[in-house]
Order: C-alpha cells, then sequence, then structure tokens
C-alpha cells in the first residue's frame, strides 16, 4: 500500500491534500454551528424550569432523530453527486440532484405525516406525565415542520459540497444560527417596546419558531446560491424538463441511487440508536459514574467533528476521481487520506489529555465522587479519537468506492453483534466499574479496524474502470 518514508514532503503540499484542507475546514465548523444551536436553545430555555427544559429536550430528540437519517441520506447522495462532478455530466449531476431531492423529501414527508397522526401516542410512550406531555406536543407541533425544509436544505449543501464549495454551508450556518437565538429569545419570552408588543411569549413553543424561521432563511438563501450557480456555471441546470424528459429513465437512476444511499441512512441511524443504548446501559451504574460520561459526551461529540469532515472531504475528493475516471492514484489518496486522519486523530487526543486537566474547573460544582470518575475514563476519552478516526476515515472512503453495505456490515456486527451485549453482561451482569463499561466504547472501534483495513486494501487494490463504470449511473 503506503510508502512510509518522506510522508511529509511527499504529501503534505500536494493538491491533494491541499484541497482536501479546504473543503475540511467549513463541514467542520458547520458540525459545531448545528451542535452549538441546540446548546443555545437549551440556555434560552432553561431559565422556564425543568418542565419546559425536559419537553424541548423530548422534542428536540424526536426532531433530531429524523433530521439524522436526512442528514445521512444527504451524505449518500453527495457522493453520487460528486462522482457526477468528476464526470463533468451535466444530465448526471441534475438526475442525481433531482434523486436526491425526491427520495429526501418522501422520507421527510414520510416522518412528518407519523407526527401527525401519532405524535400524542409517541409522545406517551416516552413520557406519562401529563404537563410534560402537553408541552412536547405544543413545541412539536411547530417543529416538526423543519424536517420539511431540512429534507431540501441537506440536499442542496450536498450539492455545495459536491462541487467543492462548501463554504457556501457554512456561510447558510452562519446566517442561521443568530437568526435563530435571536427570534427564539423574542419568541420565548416575547419582546416589547415601551407598550407595544412585538412578539408574543411562547415559552418553550418559542424555541420551536425560532428554529423553523432561521431554517426557512438559510433554505433562501441556499435556493439564491443555486440560481447563482445555474448562471455562472454551464455543470448544473435544475430544470425540471431535463430531469424527467424520460421518466422512466429518471425513476431507473432514482432507484440505484436509493439502493446506493439507503444502506448508509440505515448505518448512521443503527450507530445513532447504539449510542443511545450505550447512555441507557451507562444509567444503571452510580449516579456519578453516569454523570461523568454525560459531561463528556458533548466535548467527545466536538472533537470528533474534525475527523470527521476530513473523512467527508476525502470521500468526496475520490468520489469525483472517480467520476472523472482518474484512478492512476486512487492508492496513493486513499493512503494519504488514513494517514492524514491518524494525524488529525492524535491531535484530538493532545486536545483531550490538555482537556482533562481542566474538567474541574469548566465544572466547578461536581462532588468529589464525579471528579473521580473523570480521572477514571480519561486515559479512555483520550484514547478513542485515534481508533474512531482510523475506522471513520476507511468508512468513508470504502462508502465512495461503493461499499456501502460491506461498511454496514462491519459496523452493525461490531456495535450490536459483539460491543452492547459485552457492555451489558459487564453493566448488568459483572457489576462492572465505570472504566471497564466505557472501555467496551474503544473496543469496539478496535475490533472493527482489522475489517476496515482488509477491505479498504481489497477495495483499492481491485478497483477497476469496471467498478467506476457501475457507479457512474
Amino acid at each position: 500500500m503506503i510508502k512510509q518514508d518522506n510522508f511529509f514532503s511527499q504529501y503534505w503540499h500536494s493538491k491533494y491534500v491541499r484541497r482536501n484542507i479546504a473543503l475540511a475546514w467549513p463541514l467542520a465548523l458547520n458540525a459545531l454551528l448545528m451542535q452549538s444551536m441546540l446548546m443555545i436553545d437549551t440556555l434560552l430555555v432553561s431559565p422556564l424550569g425543568e418542565v419546559s427544559l425536559a419537553a424541548m429536550g423530548i422534542a428536540t430528540t424526536i426532531v433530531a432523530f429524523i433530521m439524522g437519517i436526512q442528514m445521512a441520506l444527504a451524505n449518500g447522495s453527495q457522493l453520487v453527486m460528486s462522482r457526477a462532478v468528476g464526470s463533468q455530466s451535466q444530465q448526471a449531476l441534475t438526475q442525481a440532484c433531482w434523486s436526491a431531492m425526491a427520495i429526501n423529501f418522501v422520507v421527510a414527508a414520510g416522518f412528518w405525516l407519523i407526527l401527525l397522526l401519532f405524535e400524542s401516542d409517541i409522545v406517551a410512550l416516552i413520557t406519562a406525565d401529563e404537563a410534560l406531555q402537553q408541552q412536547v406536543l405544543r413545541y412539536l407541533a411547530v417543529a416538526k415542520y423543519v424536517v420539511l425544509f431540512n429534507a431540501v436544505t441537506q440536499v442542496l449543501i450536498a450539492l455545495f459540497n459536491s462541487l467543492g464549495q462548501t463554504k457556501i454551508a457554512f456561510k447558510g450556518y452562519l446566517i442561521e444560527l443568530p437568526i435563530n437565538a435571536a427570534l427564539s429569545y423574542a419568541f420565548i419570552y416575547g419582546l416589547t417596546i415601551g407598550d407595544v408588543s412585538l412578539t408574543p411569549q411562547l415559552g418553550v413553543v418559542g424555541a420551536a419558531v425560532g428554529s423553523i424561521v432561521a431554517i426557512a432563511v438559510r433554505f433562501i438563501f441556499l435556493g439564491v446560491c443555486v440560481l447563482k450557480l445555474e448562471n455562472q456555471s454551464a455543470l448544473l441546470s435544475l430544470r425540471i424538463n431535463t430531469a424527467t424528459e424520460s421518466p422512466t429513465s429518471f425513476l431507473a437512476n432514482m432507484r440505484k441511487h436509493a439502493i446506493e444511499i439507503f444502506p448508509v441512512a440505515v448505518n448512521v441511524t443503527m450507530l445513532s440508536i447504539g449510542v443511545s443504548v450505550y447512555q441507557l446501559l451507562y444509567s444503571q451504574l452510580s449516579i456519578n459514574a453516569y454523570v461523568a460520561i454525560t459531561l463528556m459526551l458533548p466535548w467527545m461529540r466536538a472533537g470528533g467533528q474534525f475527523i470527521t469532515a476530513w473523512a467527508h472531504s476525502s470521500a468526496i475528493s475520490i468520489s469525483q476521481a472517480i467520476g472523472s475516471r482518474q484512478l492512476q492514484d486512487l492508492e496513493d489518496n486513499v493512503n494519504v487520506s488514513i494517514q492524514l486522519a491518524v494525524v488529525i486523530s492524535v491531535l484530538t487526543m493532545m486536545f483531550f489529555w490538555i482537556l482533562s486537566f481542566w474538567v474541574a474547573d469548566i465544572y466547578p460544582e461536581m462532588t468529589p465522587e464525579t471528579y473521580q470518575a473523570l480521572a477514571v475514563i480519561a486515559p479512555i476519552y483520550i484514547l478513542l479519537p485515534l481508533v474512531r478516526g482510523y475506522n471513520t476515515v476507511h468508512g468513508h472512503v470504502l462508502r465512495a468506492m461503493g461499499y456501502t453495505t460491506s461498511v454496514f456490515k462491519i459496523n452493525f456486527t461490531g456495535q450490536w453483534v459483539v460491543s452492547i451485549p459485552l457492555c451489558a453482561l459487564l453493566i448488568l451482569y459483572f457489576d462492572a466499574s465505570i472504566f471497564w463499561a466505557f472501555a467496551i466504547q474503544p473496543f469496539e472501534e478496535i475490533i472493527k479496524a482489522g475489517p476496515f483495513r482488509y477491505l479498504a486494501r481489497k477495495a483499492v487494490k481491485d478497483f477497476s474502470e469496471q467498478d467506476a463504470q457501475r457507479l457512474s449511473y
């Protein structure tokens, strides 16, 4: 595979690396901004009390679950559109974009309809508190429309990412964030100037109103950017008659598109549910142990965004290369992506190592037992980025080469067949300590690393013009 000698001199200043870095940093900041929006809403709602905060937590968990699936579908479509960009085929890009739009919106409409018809039953399954149920339902009455806007905006973001214009999505989030914060505050508490009431005081529902207005603004911004793109480039034309001039052909294309991207969505959904199961299992530990893990999870998610962004940018570049049939450097580019993923992971480990010395200052009001639990798991959350980052870049690169189902099988086996049952056994039967319970997460990544590496070597070695042709539809 890769020559280890003179890595930095050979690759650090290469066009591939520079381009991936240019793609990656807006993607990483996008993810951080998305997380910060939820944190801002939480801060704004917290003065309303525990019931309102719990209501928003339940409602946003439901909406975030749906949006996570939409994002996964869009990420899969991003690879298809990237190959079309690489092929410089206007028709392929147009069909890929419309197929992605149709699939994502149909899925969104299905979830929206489920919420419309069964949201009361769903909320009742989560909480039996009637007062809490009413607040959750009031929030969902507004927030469920976010999934419709999100279906379109995620596909447009994937389109711009596939074109290498990741800064456009970043600008969209920069516009959305302050609008969301300002309007949420105005509608939560009411905005009054003198004797004139400019906005009603809606309580927790105000956060949902702010979110839907903000995402609508982002939707308009991205739409304007698409129109500008259409005027400035002959590569993209979003005219419906072009995409659907042969309905049979378009439906066949959409079917191939769906077959490729749905394993991505299933994979992300499975991993997301797995994280929730881990959380439920950790809740069976002592309260101090559970609090320690809960405190570190947001930091772990934030720290993981940089390696995830690098993996996404690598997948985009490799997909474009496959679309353009420039396969001569495929092996070198895959190896560079993996090596730099390790470098980024080590930097993330250093960040967590420094963070471990400051945890007590960041959370100054915890009990000594909680600080002890944080110290116990410190070696684990410091090590985790290395193995998780290694697997993340492998997974994205393999998806770019069409191995979406294989990636799903490795993740499913590692998480659901081995790691989660083992974690449950350790906690529920052996009454294991927080160290061994939390150590299951890096253990999961370690047992997946071998299959990922083997499959990546085999995929790169065997990849041919015929495989590139098969993926270009």
